[in-house]
């Protein structure tokens, strides 16, 4: 043994003890599965979480924050007082006017509370009874890859981790054939190509890597690489993950670095997953009349109806935290002609989702998340009445519903000014958003840590964050 090979060898083995000593037993053992044990904080109201997140950000304007007296404000111009010397982007930035744009739809009241819903989602107006909408969501962040980063992992910054890894961080998988959190991605019919997404948004960040979400694709394998290669069967796959766990134990015992027991996980994850991940997408036993449910779309393979209905699947079989992306809501132009195509894509699935976890008794444990990353202006981006006219982006308020698990039926909550454009009462940041999802599954957002760079690192950031208590049931 050379002098050096001595030194690193000794290196090594103090900095395992030491790594040892500050790193949580579960990681070391490098149980997955089990979440942290001391998990949830209290009992919770919801089981997993299904997230239908609209990348883009939807019209609230056009679809939820409806007021009688808006018509008559269209073509006014928005006067300074309400605009605030707010910051817009560099795409309306420059524009000499800013005349309000009443909604182009109409809306009608809907359920027992009377919520005003667009008649663009004919079937989200149906299920008003099931959801709470909240018109006052805030966020600082103008441009899409940063509001996107922000209420997807807490931080505008890169390197976070995301809501879906800190839940399957947290609580661990009920299922340990499938990940605890999984992803789908879909275009819509609106702006297409939509706003690129990274897989960071879905990312561990600084949580150790088996808690990443998996992302399935939508053609024959949609688990790049899962599948054995020519020539090798099951059980000789089985004997080569037997040998290379040995080797990878040996070498963890030496070095004491959990990312290799998070590799050990996911090579075992994804030999379960050969036989698991296909029979959850073969949607043969489906019946016909769940298919007329979630819309003749439900049939095609990658679009955002056929991933509701494998959301449900995904709930019945126990995934912890389920996210659906859809692309297609960055209406700068053409709003009139795009944002009809793209409400269709969505709003009978939406509903049916939420229809069809009800009816296999599961929304009282599923809680069902709509939304995107930001509103758009009430303004109009483009000259007034012009065809190619949109809206642009739209911090200061917008529109999500949530339905199911902990949270009130046929309810609304926060309220805008008569532009639309400035909260009155009712504000909901998105860490207050994350701070109650966290509650509804039994977390406290203040006491959900990770220590990592010297920082008690949450989803929910070191600013000021509350659980939304006026919208639990």
């Amino acid at each position: 043994m050379t002098r050096r090979t001595l030194f690193g060898n000794l290196a090594r083995g103090l900095g395992g003890l030491a790594l040892g000593s500050l790193l949580p037993s579960s990681l070391l053992r490098g149980n997955g599965d089990a979440g942290l044990g001391r998990l949830p904080h209290f009992a919770p109201k919801a089981k997993r979480i299904i997230y239908l997140f609209q990348s883009g950000g939807p019209s609230h304007i056009d679809l939820f924050d409806f007021k009688p007296e808006m018509r008559a404000l269209h073509g006014v111009e928005l006067p300074d007082s309400v605009r605030g010397g707010q910051r817009v982007t560099g795409m309306t930035a420059r524009q000499d006017s800013y005349p309000f744009v009443a909604p182009f739809w109409e809306f009608k009241r809907c359920g027992q509370q009377g919520t005003w819903i667009s008649d663009l989602l004919p079937y989200t107006q149906k299920v008003a009874d099931e959801i709470t909408i909240l018109r006052g969501m805030n966020t600082e962040a103008i441009n899409h890859d940063p509001a996107v980063t922000y209420i997807n992992t807490g931080s505008q910054q890169m390197g976070h981790a995301s809501l879906g890894s800190w839940l399957s961080y947290g609580l661990g998988s009920a299922n340990q054939d499938l990940p605890a959190y999984m992803v789908l991605l879909s275009q819509g019919s609106g702006k297409n190509p939509g706003q690129p997404l990274f897989s960071r948004l879905w990312g561990n960040g600084y949580l150790p890597s088996n808690y990443q979400g998996v992302k399935l694709g939508s053609g024959a394998d949609p688990v790049y690489f899962l599948q054995n290669p020519p020539g090798l069967d099951r059980a000789q796959r089985r004997q080569a993950l037997d040998r290379l766990e040995a080797l990878n134990r040996v070498h963890a015992d030496e070095v004491g670095d959990p990312e290799i027991h998070a590799r050990i996980d996911a090579y075992e994850m994804a030999y379960r997953m050969q036989t698991s991940v296909p029979e959850l997408m073969d949607l043969k036993d489906e019946p016909a009349s769940t298919f007329e449910l979630y819309g003749e779309e439900s049939r095609r393979p990658g679009s955002f109806a056929a991933n509701c209905l494998l959301a449900r699947r995904m709930a019945e079989k126990g995934v912890r935290f389920v996210q659906l992306f859809h692309r297609g809501w960055d209406q700068h132009k053409k709003l009139s002609a795009q944002l009809p195509k793209q409400c269709k894509d969505i709003d009978q699935a939406s509903a049916a989702l939420v229809m069809d976890l009800k009816r296999r008794g599961l929304l009282d444990e599923t809680l069902v998340i709509w939304g995107g990353e930001f509103g758009r202006t009430a303004y109009s981006q483009g000259k007034l009445g012009d065809p190619v006219a949109g809206r642009d982006h739209h911090g200061r308020c917008f529109s999500i519903w949530m339905a199911g698990g902990g949270i009130k039926r046929g309810f609304d909550w926060g309220r805008t000014d008569e532009w639309g454009y400035n909260i009155l009462e009712g504000g909901v940041h998105i860490r207050d958003l994350n701070a109650t999802l966290l509650h509804c599954m039994g977390i406290d957002h203040e006491r959900f840590t990770f220590k990592f760079r010297g920082l008690n690192q949450r989803l929910t950031g070191v600013e000021e964050a509350r659980v939304v208590k006026e919208i639990l049931a």
